[in-house]
């Protein structure tokens, strides 16, 4: 049974940091994060308008995203919690992508994780 977390954002938060100090990491996760954000909407148009070419750019913009991050997270000394099922898993995909990641570049995060970043 997958373990519940009361606050999935101020968990998911209170790591972030810790798993996102690598610079390729951090590199990619600032290119990545915007294309999902970029892809979902593309998908969800595709499947209201039914078009074949907005779902499959949509997908492979998603599945293009989510490698690229997991490539760079392999990167960290420190690497994320491991997910318990398939409704943890996206749970704490979509959270990261349209409000931690954000969060923690616009609170400047990033960058300070950038300027003291680990090769």
């Amino acid at each position: 049974m997958a373990r519940r977390r009361p606050n999935l954002l101020a968990w998911q938060w209170q790591g972030y940091a810790a798993n996102h100090r690598n610079a390729t990491n951090l590199a990619l996760h600032i290119i990545a994060v915007p294309l999902f954000i970029l892809a979902v909407p593309i998908l969800v148009g595709g499947l209201f308008r039914l078009s074949l070419s907005g779902i499959v750019l949509g997908v492979i913009g998603i599945v293009a995203s989510l490698a690229i991050q997991g490539r760079g997270h392999k990167l960290e000394d420190q690497a994320p919690e491991p997910f318990t099922d398939r409704k943890d898993a996206i749970g704490r995909l979509l959270a990261e992508q349209f409000i931690t990641f954000p969060r923690f570049v616009l609170s400047g995060a990033w960058w300070r994780a950038w300027r003291n970043r680990r090769h």
